[in-house]
Parts: C-alpha cells; structure tokens; sequence
C-alpha cells in the first residue's frame, strides 16, 4: 500500500496546485517518493486562514516567489512522476491522514491533465484508524467545538512518537503517518528512525492487533 501525504498553495481543492508529493510503499518502506513543482498562475496561493487558522507561507515555510519558480517542474509532470512509481508497486491502496483532501487532490488534478489515476476511490483513512484505536482503549472520542480533534500530531503522542516537525514536509508526514498505521494495525515498528520512540504497551497488548507481518525491521 502507499501513504501518501501533499503539499498545495491552499486549502480549496479547486482553486490552488500541488507543490509537492511525498509517499512510502508500506511493505517497503525503503521505497519512497518525494518531487517537487512550481504553482502554476492558474492557482492561488496565501489563503488566510486555510490551514487551522494559518496563512500557506507560515504552514510550509516558502513565499509564493519560491512557489512560483520556473525553473521547477510543472505539477502535470510531478503527478506524471508519482504515477508512474505508483505503477511499480503491487498493492496500490492509499493510505493518508483525511484522503477527502489528498485522494480528492490528486484524483481532481489528475483529470484536469488527463492522466490515469493509479489506484480505485477506496483509501486508508489514518484519523479514523487512529480515533477509533483510541476509542477502543480509551472508552471515548476527542472533540472540541463539536468536531473531531485527533489530528496528526493527537495520533503521532497516541502511539509514542515525538512529534518534532516544523514547516509541512510531503514525505516526513508520510513516514510518520506509515509509522503510526503500523503500530496501530500492527503492534510494530516500521521506519528505523522511529525506533527510538518505545511503542506504547496498549498497542503491543492490544486484541485488536492484526496478525499480519509488515516488512521494514529496524
């Protein structure tokens, strides 16, 4: 399976491009992706309030100058690049922290070009699997002003996992969000670099814990 994490110059799925695509091949997750391409004029960018409340430059730490630049790759050739190392891996399925905005991203921007979507509408939902694994332990769901709130970095302390991140990075929030999926599924340690963080005993201990072996051993 692939997880897959993007980078747009806003919020609204119509209105602004892709910048970058990081991604991990679950059962090999030595196999990762990680392109980056200029914001077309066509798009927006620095819409106030779009990301929690924070303007795109301060969420990815880059000026609309930087996004801009011709010298970088269209975002035609960057999804045509991600696709085709999509096509080298057996199990396609994505997984993403809320799908309905990168699946939905890339699906819409892959017909705007014309290209062939690499894999079906269905996808791992990673704050699902993660608000409901807590549910199970916990006896309860998380919420604040009547919406869920298990976000990333909510799921990231769930399993153990420092969360260090500065400015968005397409391909860091893959791996973490690769290795969150696996110590929720699977009681296990996926990325080397992530075995430092001891995996919580509830998750080891868990019933729910598939019995199934994922590959990437530190």
């Amino acid at each position: 399976m692939i997880v897959v994490d993007i980078e747009c110059s806003g919020a609204n799925l119509e209105k602004c491009g892709i910048w970058q695509i990081g991604a991990v091949e679950l059962e090999n997750p030595a196999n990762t992706f990680l392109q980056e391409a200029r914001v077309g004029d066509e798009y927006g960018f620095h819409f106030d309030g779009d990301w929690a409340g924070k303007t795109t430059e301060e969420t990815i730490g880059k000026s609309e100058e930087e996004l801009r630049d011709k010298k970088k790759q269209s975002e035609k050739q960057l999804l045509e690049n991600f696709f085709n190392w999509c096509a080298k891996i057996k199990e396609r399925t994505f997984i993403c922290h809320n799908p309905q905005f990168d699946h939905a991203f890339l699906e819409q921007h892959s017909r705007k070009y014309k290209l062939v979507f690499p894999t079906g509408y269905k996808a791992f939902d990673m704050h699902s699997l993660g608000h409901l694994k807590f549910f199970q332990i916990n006896g309860k769901f998380v919420f604040k002003d009547g919406e869920s709130d298990f976000g990333l970095k909510s799921i990231l302390k769930f399993v153990g996992i420092e969360d260090k991140r500065g400015f968005h990075n397409a391909l860091e929030d893959a791996k973490l969000t690769a290795e969150a999926f696996s110590r929720i599924v699977y009681g296990k340690n996926l990325i080397k670099e992530y075995s430092l963080f001891a995996i919580p005993e509830y998750l080891i201990k868990s019933d729910n814990i598939g019995k199934g072996v994922v590959s990437g051993k530190p």
